[in-house]
């Protein structure tokens, strides 16, 4: 099992790159059962819509 520093990491960077196989697998498992790790996923991915919604309305 990994940690919610791990996750929360997982998490940031799968907004970046692909994250492997055996990477996705582990933040899957442990958003399963971590509910304040759901939320902030779920967060990072709003912000990352909301940054790029803002930078296509400024072109």
């Amino acid at each position: 099992m990994i940690t919610c520093k791990e996750a929360s990491r997982l998490a940031s960077q799968q907004l970046d790159r692909n994250l492997s196989f055996g990477e996705r697998c582990q933040l899957r498992l442990h958003l399963m059962y971590c509910a304040g790790c759901r939320r902030m996923d779920e967060q990072f991915r709003f912000l990352r819509q909301a940054s790029g919604a803002w930078i296509n309305r400024a072109d």
